[in-house]
């Protein structure tokens, strides 16, 4: 080979000392000649390469050193030199791209455990390829472009995609080599560098080294290029390198998005024609497309990409992509609509766009990965009732019924994740319930309740909950045997499970059947336990079973007291910071307190103080359960008295402002309960709470008029009584 001196694995040589450089007679610079090779031939060999390269050896010697003019553009570049994307980006760019939003983070980098197993991988024994793979990088490195190309060829023709022979290009230094080489203006040499970054960017490792490199200024380069199949296998390798968090940031600073955007723009008609009957160049720009949609569905795990992507023109370009009949590019562009679809402003999007429909249509794929994409982006959407409403009139229930039934696919998680989640979005209405219930969905769920996985069973549960709202599906959860599932899963440490799980519990204790079993299983001391749960949202719903549970028990008051420390406990959540808990522990008060004995115990517990501390909120579902747990306490001995004196009067009447219904209910009972105390009357009367009552009195609620009319006649004797009073006074 030229420069015999050469050593493997020495960078300090610059490529333009090896490299002959054939100047064009007339020309104003330097232009390498391209020997035109085709990369298709399987002839080349190691020692053809060999040859190629020696015969140019003589040419080579007589040449003296290029200048700067002369060298090759695929040389590396200097730390100054700027990119044509970015003309602002210098040797610093690590660290400006860190600061430039909040979403920064550290590189990502190989921890001990990985070094382990590529230290056992280099260890086995080392097969030829290895050799033969290096020595293709030393001719890419010391050969000339003819070489180069033909060595490029060769390398394909080995497995890059196995850790030993990615191993043999990272180990002599190829993946500088390689990244070099994009900067060259050779096509044929860029293709066949992106073309083995291609393959070996699976390899996690070689991901991060070619972000390191400064190798995604240069792919996103070529994406400004006029050939197809070079723009093509730039973004096959970004969608690879671009599962690094750093190089996402690199593609969105250095304006890649914008340009993958673009080559989803391919006709509605070729996506809709099968792939042997599209014309060479309509298969390449299909191939374009099916790229793009994988480097964006890469792309897609940051934030401020999917914003990006948004304000880029992909909504509509998704909704043309998902009518295509091409799996290989509806998985990709589905997998990039799930992503999105956490963000409110594509969930809009999708909906206004008609995608539900075609989404829908491709759950009845026979594709698992598009099965699983699609119940997924149908999970992520399913948030307001127009999109669940869309999904069941595009006969989306059936199918994602149909996976949770396949006992085949148990063992694809996400898949069943991504399938029972979608129920749990969907059963949130009414309508899709009852169509649920024609399904026996909810014996399908108790089958799942066996599951090892904590999110399959979040979901499972979810959708539960949802369910048993309606006292049908309560009678066939407790027939299928799913209160011991589910009790038993009280034993989870995960947290939205036992949220979930209480949700379900508080529905099913509202069954006085149901409640039965849950007493036989000790549930409610289960569900008691989880008030010592440090997620807050455990916590406030826990609080909320308890309401049902208590109120639904053979002997409620009995129940309570035998659960040690269970009271001090629901006290003591009055200090939370946390309005949810707060509301739900209040609840949970008022339905303890209607038994005397344990009203007596809450009042020694100092509960009226801690009440009295929440009344200047202005947050409804507290007030509403706050003025709850006032009444029921307010009656025990001199509470009344004593909620008068740490004056929460005044600021409950101003509840009575709110327009909440249910917020005017129990306030208007607190305000009867309060009104026993004449100076309360006076407070109130002050307070001007009588035009409210009146009002009140008016209401289609029972309860409501109940209580406001019964605060009016207490505040009404009281001014009879003062009336006889001076009266009295007059007379004598």
């Amino acid at each position: 080979m030229a420069n015999n001196n050469y050593r493997s694995g020495d960078l300090n040589t610059e490529i333009s000392d090896l490299v002959p450089v054939d100047r064009k007679k007339g020309g104003k610079e330097g232009k390498i000649r391209v020997t035109t090779i085709n990369p298709s031939n399987k002839n080349y060999t190691l020692d053809k390469v060999q040859k190629l390269a020696d015969k140019k050896k003589e040419s080579e010697n007589s040449l003296s050193k290029p200048t700067s003019k002369t060298r090759p553009r695929f040389l590396r570049r200097s730390l100054q030199q700027k990119c044509g994307s970015c003309p602002d980006r210098l040797s610093n760019i690590k660290k400006s791209v860190q600061t430039l939003d909040s979403d920064s983070t550290e590189v990502e980098s190989s921890t001990d455990e990985e070094e382990r197993w590529k230290d056992v991988a280099r260890a086995a024994e080392i097969p030829a390829d290895y050799y033969n793979i290096q020595k293709l990088v030393k001719f890419i490195k010391a050969g000339n472009q003819t070489a180069t190309i033909v060595s490029l060829c060769c390398l394909r023709d080995y497995d890059l995609t196995t850790q030993i022979n990615q191993f043999a290009i990272q180990d002599i230094g190829g993946l500088e080599v390689m990244v070099n080489i994009l900067e060259c203006n050779d096509a044929k040499c860029r293709l066949g560098a992106l073309s083995v970054l291609a393959d070996i960017s699976l390899n996690i490792d070689i991901r991060k080294t070619i972000v390191d490199l400064d190798g995604i200024p240069l792919i996103i380069d070529i994406l400004n290029s006029s050939m197809k199949d070079l723009k093509t296998v730039a973004a096959e390798t970004l969608a690879n390198v671009a599962k690094v968090r750093l190089a996402r940031k690199y593609v969105r600073v250095c304006g890649g998005i914008p340009k993958l955007v673009d080559l989803l723009d391919i006709k509605l008609q070729i996506l809709k024609t099968p792939r042997d009957e599209l014309t060479a160049d309509e298969i390449e720009n299909l191939n374009q497309a099916r790229a793009g949609a994988r480097a964006l569905w890469s792309l897609s795990d940051s934030r401020h990409n999917k914003e990006l992507m948004r304000k880029s023109g992909i909504v509509p370009l998704m909704a043309r992509l998902l009518k295509s009949c091409h799996i290989d590019v509806v998985i990709p562009i589905m997998g990039t609509i799930q992503k999105c679809a956490s963000e409110p402003k594509f969930q809009l999007a999708i909906t206004t766009e008609g995608m539900i429909a075609d989404i829908v249509n491709h759950l009845n794929s026979t594709n698992l990965d598009l099965k699983k994409e699609g119940s997924s982006a149908i999970y992520k959407c399913a948030f307001d009732k127009t999109t669940r409403d869309l999904v069941r009139e595009a006969g989306g229930l059936e199918p994602l019924v149909a996976i949770i039934k396949d006992r085949n696919i148990r063992d694809n998680k996400p898949l069943l994740i991504g399938a029972t989640g979608a129920i749990w979005m969907c059963a949130a209405s009414p309508d899709n319930v009852r169509k649920f219930d024609n399904l026996r969905t909810v014996n399908h769920l108790v089958a799942l309740l066996n599951d090892e996985s904590d999110d399959v069973l979040t979901n499972v549960v979810g959708a539960i909950a949802e369910c048993v709202r309606f006292q049908n599906n309560r009678d066939v959860l407790r027939n299928a045997n799913g209160l011991p599932a589910l009790v038993c899963l009280l034993n989870s440490s995960h947290p939205p499970l036992l949220e979930n799980l209480a949700k379900a519990l508080k529905e099913c204790a509202q069954d006085v059947s149901s409640m039965r079993i849950l007493e036989d299983l000790d549930a409610v001391r289960l569900i008691w336990s989880l008030l010592k749960n440090t997620n807050s949202r455990v916590q406030a719903f826990a609080a909320y079973a308890i309401c049902p549970c208590v109120q639904n028990a053979n002997d409620s008051g009995e129940l309570v007291r035998s659960l040690v420390g269970a009271m001090e406990l629901v006290v003591g959540l009055l200090k939370s910071k946390d309005v949810l808990v707060l509301s739900a522990v209040c609840a949970a008060i008022a339905t303890i307190a209607k038994d005397n004995t344990n009203l007596a115990i809450l009042t020694d517990l100092k509960v009226i103080y801690k009440l009295a501390n929440l009344v200047n909120t202005t947050d409804d579902l507290l007030r509403t359960n706050l003025a709850a747990a006032i009444a029921s306490c307010a009656t025990f001995g001199n509470n009344t008295q004593e909620l008068g004196r740490l004056r929460t009067v005044t600021p409950i009447v101003t509840y009575m402002t709110s327009e909440d219904p249910e917020v005017h209910r129990t306030t208007a009972m607190a305000l009867e309960k309060l009104s026993m105390d004449p100076q309360n009357c006076i407070t109130m009367h002050q307070s001007g709470v009588v035009p409210f009552l009146l009002e009140c009195v008016g209401s289609t609620n029972k309860e409501l008029q109940l209580a406001a009319a019964g605060c009016l006649r207490n505040i009404r004797e009281l001014a009879l009584r003062a009336e006889e009073y001076l009266l009295k006074i007059d007379d004598d």
